[in-house]
């Protein structure tokens, strides 16, 4: 089977369920991918400009084009949708061009079910395409996003914490913002903490003009705003009982009901309200048992994080015991804010999931 073969047969599975094929535009709006997609896709775009000076992308990936054209259309209306093309990203020796299918659910707010199917249908999809019996990895930023408001860490230190997370460093990476510079005026950093760009630079340069500064080293007090702005936002602020917690959930592994009870567990000790989080996530796991998926045989790691910036809850990767690069052959989740960033009213709950078909097929 080629690439162009797995397209035809993933379409026709995924219309038949309802997905409604779509293909949008090749050449997208760069802004909105450098803003809200991982360092991973920004750093591989093919960036030009229109007769206008707007700079525009080869689109990277689909996720993205397809709610744009959601909201353009159907707005906050439930939709699903499926689609396959090309992608582009530059890739060390490897086209910079490559297939990918998949497909979008936009608006149901039956989130378990609508996670459940997107996972079942990914599965039924590489099975019809003759891919081996794949391994399924399964995470959840929900668990962790819900972890982290309960010890109460701030908003700029959370995002540190999340990236380091994404990126998959160790927690122990976080100390390394909190050098001597930092202690030392370890007061307006810590004012300054969360606080809108604008406002906070705009703060800084008050306190250097009542204190009669107009320049430091030969900075203005806009580029001295900026460094300490720049501090600020590296800060990790963890208290040792926030760190010990966070290194005690990011240590759960095993299958999901193994790590739903863990998760239990913890709160239960740490005196945490964890409870809607799991259980959102035990209500998937019941919809993915009740599609006929053997959940016993998929591995949760709290560790485990896709490299897109905009997932907010259950993530998944499909992989190839095959293959010897860990590189996974279908990857998911759910995005429920990015459609309010690209210009909704409101929160639209969204999951779906991309096929890297290089890495399943053979090319004709």
């Amino acid at each position: 089977m080629t690439e162009t073969d797995a397209i035809v047969a993933l379409i026709a599975l995924f219309e038949r369920e309802g997905y409604a094929r779509v293909e949008p535009p090749v050449l997208q709006p760069a802004d909105v991918f450098i803003d809200l997609s991982g360092e991973d896709i920004r750093r591989r775009m093919f960036v030009t400009q229109d007769a206008s000076g707007a700079e525009l992308c080869l689109r990277p990936e689909y996720t993205i084009p397809v709610c744009l054209q959601h909201l353009a259309h159907r707005g906050a209306q439930p939709s699903g949708y499926a689609y396959g093309g090309p992608v582009f990203r530059m890739r060390p020796n490897e086209s910079g061009e490559f297939l990918q299918a998949g497909l979008e659910s936009i608006g149901r707010g039956d989130i378990a079910a609508a996670d459940a199917e997107i996972l079942g249908l990914a599965l039924e999809g590489l099975g019809l395409i003759g891919a081996p019996t794949p391994t399924v990895k399964l995470g959840d930023m929900g668990l962790l996003h819900a972890l982290i408001d309960g010890l109460g860490i701030a908003p700029a230190a959370k995002r540190r914490v999340i990236r380091t997370i994404v990126s998959g460093q160790d927690l122990a990476s976080l100390s390394e913002a909190d050098g001597p510079g930092n202690q030392e005026h370890a007061g307006l950093l810590a004012a300054i903490e969360g606080q809108a760009p604008q406002a906070a630079k705009a703060f800084v340069e008050d306190i250097l003009s009542i204190a009669g500064i107009a320049s430091v080293g030969g900075r203005s007090p806009g580029e001295i705003a900026e460094r300490f702005l720049a501090r600020a936002a590296n800060r990790t602020v963890l208290s040792n009982d926030a760190w010990q917690v966070l290194e005690r959930y990011l240590a759960i592994q095993g299958d999901p009901d193994q790590a739903a009870e863990a998760v239990r567990v913890l709160a239960k000790e740490t005196g945490l309200d964890l409870n809607a989080a799991v259980g959102l996530f035990e209500e998937r796991t019941g919809f993915m048992a009740a599609r006929g998926l053997d959940v016993g045989a998929f591995s949760f790691a709290a560790t485990f994080a896709r490299n897109l910036d905009y997932y907010t809850g259950f993530i998944f990767e499909v992989q190839d015991p095959r293959r010897s690069d860990g590189k996974p052959v279908v990857g998911g989740g759910r995005y429920d804010r990015l459609l309010e960033h690209l210009g909704a009213d409101s929160p639209i709950p969204a999951v779906g999931c991309s096929f890297w078909l290089d890495r399943i097929v053979g090319r004709p």
